[in-house]
């Protein structure tokens, strides 16, 4: 039997898939699902400007799906938890498979 799931758990979950929309924010979660990463690594990557990175990794931090660590002059992210790494992968795994026929 499944568990009851109060209004704020679904309003927090909507939350999540919400910051998770943005296709940007949706690659910084990705490269994070590969280990921790530092702001300035990730802004390479993405080939976007580090405060612009900055930003989209504060709002993911703020809806609890990445944490930071610094070390020095240097600010590493990684994803909060597994939970966070299984849906990122469920979701881009979900996306790549074919549409299936709507008259199955």
């Amino acid at each position: 039997m499944k568990r009851a799931i109060s209004e704020e758990a679904y309003e927090r979950a909507a939350s999540f898939f919400r910051a998770a929309g943005d296709v940007s924010r949706l690659r910084l979660l990705a490269r994070l699902a590969d280990g921790e990463q530092c702001v300035t690594d990730l802004a390479q990557a993405a080939h976007v400007a580090l405060p612009t990175v900055s930003q989209q990794l504060r709002l993911l931090r703020a809806e609890g799906l990445v944490r930071r660590r610094r070390v020095a002059k240097h600010v590493y992210y990684a994803l909060a938890d597994t939970h966070i790494s299984d849906l990122i992968e469920s979701a881009l795994e979900h996306a790549t498979e074919d549409l299936p026929d709507d008259d199955e």
